[in-house]
C-alpha cells in the first residue's frame, strides 16, 4: 500500500535548522564585501553563497526534496539545459570576436 504524504508533517526543528543555515549563507555573503573581495574570488564566492540558499530554500521550504525524482528531473533539467547552450553561445561569441578581431587587424 503507498503511503500517503498529504498528512505527513515535518518537524519543525528542520525548518529551524535551514533558517539558521539561510542566516549564517547570508551573513558569508555579506562578510564577502565586508571584506572587500574584487575579481573572480568574490563572484565565485557571492554566486556559491546564491546558489546553497537557492538549493535550501527549494528543497526544504518548497517541498521538492520529497517529490519523486520524476517531478525533479522535469523541474531541473530544462533550465540547466538552457544554462548549457547560453555558455556554449557565450563560448562561440568569444570566438567569433576574436577571429574578427584578428581578421580586421590585419594590414591590407
Amino acid at each position: 500500500m503507498a503511503h500517503s504524504v498529504d498528512n505527513q508533517q515535518h518537524p519543525i526543528g528542520l525548518y529551524l535548522k535551514v533558517w539558521c543555515w539561510l542566516f549564517v549563507l547570508s551573513a558569508l555573503s555579506y562578510s564577502v564585501d565586508y571584506m572587500q573581495l574584487q575579481g573572480g574570488l568574490r563572484w565565485s564566492l557571492i554566486l556559491l553563497f546564491m546558489l546553497l540558499k537557492a538549493g535550501l530554500i527549494i528543497s526544504i521550504f518548497m517541498h521538492v526534496a520529497w517529490e519523486r525524482l520524476a517531478l525533479k528531473l522535469v523541474l531541473f533539467v530544462p533550465p540547466a539545459a538552457i544554462l548549457v547552450l547560453i555558455a556554449l553561445m557565450a563560448i562561440e561569441a568569444d570566438y567569433n570576436f576574436l577571429t574578427r578581431l584578428q581578421f580586421f587587424s590585419q594590414p591590407g
